[in-house]
């Protein structure tokens, strides 16, 4: 186990990224298409091609799925991977013609620094290709991908991941941006929300702080510049339905993270994908353990992001829990 979203078989995760511009992409490449939804609880998600994820939907399945910076300008990251899976043969036929299946979602990082006059074409199309060129089963985690613009509201934010194996046997892992409107950490301490989670020392293992600071929230300001997007997935055989309440009850690791979470002025949302590779179909109690360990792993995923963080080297940029606590 890697403790990373590629432990789920049949899959692989890969980022691209620029560390002028201080954006970039991170794509989950499926080896076959796998069944998918989503459950968005924020008030100004950017998305492309998320209403066939709903159930009802004629094409169950997904080829990819991702991951961008770059605000609306990050859905051309969308078309970039659509590329590389063309090139591989890979698609939903209709007739003689194939149609790779790529939904994607994207954060807010134009105001971190970084250079974004990219003259007449952004540049996320050729990153999106790059990342799903880059597809593997180690990947980065921190300031790389997605995560390598994304901030908090006090620190530096980034690309987390975490794995985990259900008393029924099913692994289940997530992959998440965390470009968040409020905090992953208690107070302005070195603890974080989702200690209580946590798996071996991955973000530190410093627990609760002894004595539990002032709880008023946190915030970044009254704009729609934040976002944490994520992707949770098993290799559990999941209908549609199975794969929305997925996504539904892995929402509650968010909760469990970060506060706040689920704003009006965030787009807080929560890909879910089944891969099928485990031999046995789930029972009704494997479903709700599914459910939960998506929750719990999306949570420590989140902890994770901003634990292996790394500032970027911009003025005025956010600091990395690293560098106070590190």
């Amino acid at each position: 186990m890697r403790n990373l979203i590629s432990d789920v078989a049949g899959l692989s995760v890969g980022h691209a990224e620029d560390a002028a511009l201080g954006s970039g992409v991170t794509a989950v490449v499926f080896d076959a298409p796998a069944t998918a939804s989503i459950a968005i609880s924020g008030g100004a998600p950017g998305t492309r091609d998320v209403s066939l994820l709903e159930p009802g939907m004629t094409v169950e399945q997904v080829d990819a799925l991702v991951l961008s910076g770059g605000s609306a300008f990050g859905l051309d990251a969308m078309g970039g991977v659509l590329a590389w899976l063309r090139a591989q043969g890979r698609g939903f036929a209709v007739r003689g013609a194939l149609v790779p299946i790529v939904p994607g979602a994207i954060l807010f990082d134009l105001l971190n620094g970084g250079n974004k006059d990219w003259g007449r074409h952004a540049p996320y199309r050729d990153l999106g290709f790059a990342a799903a060129e880059a597809a593997g089963l180690d990947f980065a985690l921190g300031s790389h991908g997605a995560g390598l613009g994304a901030t908090t509201v006090d620190l530096k934010g980034g690309i987390g991941s975490a794995s985990a194996v259900t008393r029924g046997g099913y692994c289940v892992g997530a992959l998440v941006a965390v470009n968040a409107i409020g905090s992953a950490m208690v107070g302005g301490g070195p603890h974080f929300w989702a200690a209580p989670f946590e798996r071996g020392g991955e973000f530190g293992g410093l627990g609760w702080p002894a004595a539990m600071p002032d709880l008023s929230p946190r915030m970044k300001g009254a704009f729609p510049e934040n976002t944490t997007i994520a992707i949770v997935a098993t290799d559990a055989m999941l209908s549609r339905v199975g794969a929305k309440r997925m996504a539904m009850m892995a929402q509650d690791g968010m909760g469990r993270a970060l506060r706040p979470a689920h704003a009006a002025l965030d787009g807080d949302l929560v890909f879910s994908a089944a891969t099928a590779r485990h031999a046995t179909p789930p029972d009704g109690r494997d479903l709700i353990e599914i459910g939960v360990a998506a929750a719990d792993c999306l949570a420590r995923a989140i902890a994770r992001a901003v634990f292996e963080a790394r500032a970027l080297p911009f003025a005025g940029a956010l600091p990395a829990w690293r560098d106070l606590w590190g």
